[in-house]
C-alpha cells in the first residue's frame, strides 16, 4: 500500500480522535448535568432519530454513492463537469431533504410513537420527546449538506477538514448542555436547539474549502442529470444496506423505551465507548478507502483494488480485535472514569458497564463491515450490502423477538445487555458475509502472512486481556474512588494493555511487513 494512504489515515485518525474526545467530553457534560432519567432518555429518542437518518444519508448510502461518482468524473471529465456535479447534486439533495424535514417537524408526534412506544404511558415525556424533535430534526438536511462538501473534499485527497467538522458539533452541544441547559427551566429543549445550532454552523465551516477547490457554485435542482441519476440509483438501494449497525441501534431503542427508566440512556452512554475506537481508526481507514478504491476500479486494476482491501483487513483485525477484548474486560473502570459522576450514580454505571460488555464483540464486526462495504460501493454495486445487511437485521430481530423479549417477560434483570449482545452478533455476521462475498469474486484475495500474523494477535491479545483483567480489580474499588485515582488507574490500564499488546507482537516476531503486505 502507497505511503500517502498511510499518512492519509494518520490524518483523519487523529481529527476523528479529537472529535471523538470532544464527542466523550459532550456526553460526560450530559451525565453530569442529566444523569441516565426520563429527560435524558427523552432528549436520546428525539436526537437518535435525525441522527439515524443522518447515518443513512450522509455516513451511509449517500457517501458510498457519491465518492465513487465524483471520483469517475474527477478521472475521466474536466473540472467544470465536476463543478456542475456539485452543484447539482446539493441542490437535488438539498430539495429533497428539506421536504423530508418539513414532513418530521409536522410528523413529530408519529415519529416518537414509533420509535420509541413505550414512551406513550407517559404522557409528559412523550410531550417533551415531540417538542424536542421538532427541534433536532432539522438537523438532518445541515449535516446530509455537509457530509456531501465533505465527500468532494475526500475525494480530492483533502481529509482534515471533514474529519474535524464533528468537532463542531460537540463543542457547541458542550457550551449548550453546560451554560445553557443547566440555568433553563426547560434543559431538554435548550439541549435540542444546541443540535440544531451545531448541524448549521457544521455546515457553513465546510463551505470555504470547497470553494478553494473551485467547485462552489449555486445548489440546482437537477435530478435528470446523468451523475445525480447514478447517485440515486446507487444510493436508494443502499440506504439499509450500508448502515446496519445503525437501523440495530435503533430498535434497541425502541425496545428499550419499554423497559425501565435509564434503559436508552444507558445503552447510549455504552454505544458511545464502543463507537470511540470504531470512529477513530476504522471510520477513518473506511473514509481513505473509498476513494483509491473506486480509482482502481476506474482504472480496471483488480489486483490494486484486491491489494488496498487487504490492507486495510489486516489493519484493522491489528488494532480492532484488541480493543474490542480490552473494552469487554474494562467496561466498568471505563464507564466509571468518564460517566460516573454527578446525576449518573452507581446503579447507572454497573448497568451501563454491562451493555459495553455487550456492545464490545461488535466493535470487531462494525469495523470489519465498515472496511469491506467501500468494496462494493467503489464498484458501484449497492445491491449486494443491501441483501447481506438485511440477512444481518433478520438476525437481530429474531434475537430480540426470541431471547430479548422473552427474558424481558419472565424478568431478567438486564435485558437491555441482551439488545447490546444482539446488535453485536448481527454486525460479526454482516461483516462475515461482505467479506464471503468479495473473497468468492476475486476481489479480496488473502495475500501471504495471514496465519503466522492472525496467531500472533490472538497470542498478544489474550496476555494484554490477562493483565489488564488483574491491574482494574473489583468494578466496587472504581465506584467508590475520587475522580483522580480513577483517572490515573484507568490511564495505568491502558497504557499497560497497549504496552503489553505491541511488546507481545515484537517478541512473538511481528513485523511491521507482516499487515502492510506488499506494495499495491
Amino acid at each position: 500500500m502507497n505511503p500517502g494512504s498511510l499518512r492519509s489515515t494518520g490524518v483523519v485518525g487523529v481529527m476523528t480522535l479529537l472529535s471523538r474526545i470532544t464527542g466523550l467530553a459532550r456526553d460526560m457534560a450530559f451525565s453530569h448535568s442529566f444523569g441516565a432519567g426520563a429527560l435524558m432518555d427523552a432528549f436520546l429518542v428525539a436526537y437518535k432519530i435525525p441522527n439515524f437518518l443522518r447515518r443513512l444519508f450522509a455516513e451511509g448510502a449517500f457517501s458510498q454513492a457519491f465518492v465513487p461518482v465524483v471520483s469517475e468524473y474527477r478521472e475521466r471529465r474536466s473540472q467544470e463537469d465536476v463543478r456542475e456535479l456539485v452543484s447539482a447534486a446539493s441542490g437535488t439533495l438539498g430539495g429533497i431533504l428539506l421536504g423530508v424535514t418539513a414532513i418530521g417537524v409536522i410528523a413529530a408526534p408519529i415519529l416518537v410513537l414509533v420509535f420509541a412506544p413505550g414512551f406513550s404511558s407517559d404522557g409528559g415525556q412523550f410531550a417533551l420527546a415531540v417538542q424536542m424533535l421538532r427541534l433536532t430534526f432539522p438537523y438532518l438536511l445541515f449535516v446530509s449538506l455537509t457530509a456531501l462538501f465533505g465527500g468532494v473534499l475526500n475525494s480530492f485527497g483533502r481529509f482534515a477538514v471533514p474529519a474535524f467538522t464533528p468537532v463542531i458539533l460537540n463543542l457547541v452541544l458542550i457550551a449548550f448542555a453546560v451554560w445553557v441547559a443547566a440555568g433553563s427551566e426547560n434543559p431538554g429543549i435548550v439541549l435540542a436547539a444546541g443540535v440544531f445550532v451545531g448541524g448549521l454552523v457544521q455546515l457553513v465551516f465546510q463551505i470555504p474549502s470547497v470553494a478553494r477547490l473551485g467547485l462552489l457554485s449555486w445548489p440546482r435542482w437537477r435530478p435528470a442529470m446523468e451523475g445525480v441519476r447514478k447517485i440515486g440509483k446507487l444510493m436508494l438501494p443502499g440506504i439499509l444496506g450500508s448502515s446496519m449497525a445503525q437501523v440495530s441501534l435503533l430498535l434497541d431503542t425502541l425496545i428499550a423505551s419499554f423497559l425501565v427508566t435509564g434503559s436508552i440512556a444507558w445503552l447510549y452512554y455504552a454505544d458511545r465507548l464502543m463507537e470511540f475506537p470504531l470512529g477513530v481508526f476504522s471510520i477513518a481507514l473506511a473514509t481513505v478507502i473509498l476513494p483509491g478504491l473506486a480509482a482502481h476500479h476506474a482504472q480496471d486494476s483488480r489486483e490494486r483494488f484486491s491489494a488496498t482491501l487487504d490492507w486495510a483487513l489486516r489493519l484493522t483485525l491489528l488494532i480492532t480485535l484488541p480493543a474490542a477484548v480490552a473494552l469487554a474486560v474494562l467496561a466498568g473502570p471505563l464507564t466509571a472514569t468518564i460517566f460516573g459522576y454527578g446525576e449518573f450514580g452507581a446503579h447507572d454505571v454497573r448497568m451501563a458497564a454491562l451493555a459495553l460488555a455487550g456492545y464490545a464483540p461488535g466493535l470487531l464486526g462494525f469495523s470489519l463491515v465498515k472496511v469491506l462495504a467501500p468494496g462494493y460501493f467503489a464498484r458501484q454495486d449497492a445491491r449486494t450490502p443491501v441483501r447481506l445487511g438485511l440477512i444481518a437485521l433478520g438476525v437481530n430481530l429474531g434475537f430480540n423477538v426470541l431471547v430479548v423479549l422473552p427474558a424481558f417477560a419472565v424478568g431478567f434483570p438486564t435485558p437491555h445487555v441482551l439488545l447490546a449482545v444482539s446488535t453485536s452478533l448481527s454486525g460479526l455476521i454482516n461483516a462475515v458475509l461482505l467479506w464471503r462475498g468479495l473473497a468468492r469474486e476475486g476481489f479480496c484475495r488473502p495475500r501471504q502472512g495471514w496465519s503466522g500474523m492472525l496467531s500472533r494477535i490472538l497470542v498478544a491479545t489474550l496476555v494484554m486481556a490477562a493483565l489488564v483483567w488483574w491491574l482494574a480489580g473489583s468494578l466496587q474499588s472504581w465506584v467508590d474512588a475520587s475522580p483522580l485515582e480513577r483517572a490515573w488507574r484507568c490511564a495505568l490500564c491502558v497504557v499497560a494493555g497497549a504496552g503489553t499488546y505491541f511488546g507481545c507482537l515484537l517478541l512473538l516476531g511481528m513485523r511491521p511487513h507482516h499487515f502492510m503486505g506488499r506494495p499495491a
